[in-house]
């Protein structure tokens, strides 16, 4: 999909020309803001259609429209939600009265309207959707509560029916798809009652709700594979097995299975299900798996103002190939596409560390011409998948990065004599591989990025004080600070941002400790 274009600098004027009203502060348009900007917008509009665009990803607490220009702003609660919001909307074109339009970051910290005219009916379009969420956890299956209606103790974890199963659907489509939402941690697929079903767990509740409100009643393909979406009984998936029909995309090591894997006996009693999760395509002549997506499951935002639509079917798909509503077909790959960077900052060592804290980068390649691009090759498609998820929407050197699944195969070295100016590296034979040992306990300890940073490998002789400053003389805010008590070879360290501690594990991972230790550094799940 091409890109919106980038929003110029100048305020945008309102109806009277009294724009120095409307906003406060200024910033550049790639620089995340909980303004954004919407453009390409019919004219018939209503300010509604345009609240509804946000409502999915949180509160939406102010609106201006701009129908002269083709143009609305919307302020959402809070910058996370902005970022979900625009994140999802990058890789999947939102559609008003069937026209797409184009989202992104405005170039204002905040929208001050009290003045301007015409207000009043957009603070009545805001107050009536959500008086209806608040009252209607969902608007027809399509768009989110305010987080003040959450319901507490909803599960992270979904349960999923899909109806009217036409076509297949693959655990790599489900992930895709509900991957827009927030990272998809597991998901085991199954047959019950000859319906195709799964279960898929979040990181984080408030990822699922928005995931159920909105993907609800929505079809995957026109007319066929109807989603069918409510909270599960269960809060955490146990996943044995990684294979075609259930995968735990925090652990790498997991076996694939000699047969279909099983379900635990919890499972079983929160849901009646069969002890053995059947294929549900087992004797269907002619389908094979459906293909895993690029980068999103490209829905397209038709059936109503902020709803996700139906998606085309292409007759590649019977072959087993899919080709999603304007995404040429395309498999599995283990190369990401990085976008972005900071090209002043970033280097092809960097990029490597990072990825590697999710997988075995084999290359890295900076983009000759465009170096807020890189591509970065994994060693399998699982792995590329798990740094994808982890990665994209993370600050790097300042900016928000994007990471999608590349078209490319391979990395291309630089031919013998070709100009490369060192933007190209081969890690593959690189001795800092962390999962190049079957088994190794680096497969259990793959976590999200974090503020808190585990260290280990560290010698008798380091102290505290001399790690604190360690972190500290690098440029790094150290608040907290604590050694294992069973262990003092390891220790956790608190930093002042998730975006220091991602920079900290590039500047320090394998920093030499002496006396033959090197520093080891992961992202950590727990807090000091």
């Amino acid at each position: 999909m091409r890109g919106p274009t980038t929003m110029s600098n100048s305020t945008p004027s309102t109806a009277n020309g009294n724009e120095s009203k409307a906003f406060k502060g200024d910033r550049s348009p790639c620089v995340p803001s909980r303004v954004i900007h919407i453009r390409k917008v019919p004219i018939e509009v209503s300010e509604a259609e345009v609240v509804l665009l946000g409502v999915p990803f949180g509160k939406v607490t102010n609106l201006l429209m701009l129908k002269g220009k083709n143009q609305a702003f919307i302020e959402m609660a809070s910058e996370e939600a902005a970022m979900t919001m625009v994140n999802y909307y990058t890789t999947a074109t939102p559609h008003v009265r069937n026209q797409p339009v184009y989202i992104q970051y405005s170039n204002h910290r905040e929208l001050k309207t009290d003045n301007l005219p015409n207000q009043g009916r957009a603070q009545a379009a805001l107050q009536a959707v959500n008086a209806m969420h608040a009252g209607n956890m969902s608007l027809s299956g399509s768009a989110s509560a305010p987080d003040s209606a959450l319901l507490p103790g909803h599960s992270p974890v979904l349960r999923i029916i899909i109806e009217n199963l036409f076509y297949p659907v693959s655990l790599e489509v489900l992930h895709q798809i509900f991957s827009k939402f927030g990272t998809v941690l597991k998901i085991i697929t199954f047959t019950k009652n000859n319906q195709f079903q799964a279960l898929l767990q979040y990181a984080d509740p408030m990822n699922a709700h928005h995931a159920k409100v909105t993907l609800d009643g929505q079809n995957i393909y026109n007319a066929c594979c109807t989603l069918r979406v409510e909270f599960s009984k269960l809060t955490s998936l146990n996943v044995k097995y990684n294979n075609d029909k259930s995968r735990d995309f925090t652990r790498l090591d997991l076996p694939s299975g000699d047969g279909q894997p099983t379900l635990e006996p919890t499972m079983t009693a929160a849901f009646g299900a069969p002890g053995i999760i059947s294929s549900p395509y087992a004797g269907v002549a002619g389908f094979a798996p459906a293909i895993g997506l690029p980068q999103a499951a490209g829905l397209s935002m038709q059936t109503m103002p902020g709803a996700l639509g139906p998606l085309t079917i292409p007759s590649s798909a019977v072959a087993g190939r899919m080709a999603i509503h304007g995404m040429a077909p395309t498999t599995l790959h283990s190369v990401l596409l990085v976008s972005n960077l900071n090209p002043d900052s970033i280097s092809p060592h960097g990029l490597f560390i990072l990825f590697g804290v999710y997988g075995d980068v084999h290359r890295v390649k900076i983009l000759f011409n465009k170096k807020e691009n890189a591509l970065v090759q994994m060693a399998d498609a699982t792995q590329a998948q798990l740094a994808m998820s982890h990665l994209n929407g993370q600050r790097l050197h300042g900016k928000v990065i994007r990471v999608t699944i590349s078209k490319h195969h391979t990395v291309q070295l630089p031919r013998e004599g070709q100009e490369d100016q060192g933007l190209t590296k081969d890690y593959s034979g690189s001795p800092l591989h962390r999962f190049k040992k079957p088994g190794s306990k680096n497969f259990q300890n793959i976590f999200p990025p974090s503020a808190t940073l585990h260290l280990s490998n560290i010698p008798p002789s380091i102290t505290d004080d001399i790690l604190k400053d360690l972190f500290a003389t690098s440029g790094y805010t150290v608040k907290a600070f604590k050694f294992f008590q069973k262990d003092r070879k390891m220790a956790l360290i608190q930093l002042g941002s998730v975006e220091e501690a991602i920079q900290a594990l590039i500047d320090l991972h394998n920093h030499d400790l002496g006396e033959n230790h090197h520093l080891r550094v992961s992202f950590s799940k727990s807090t000091i």
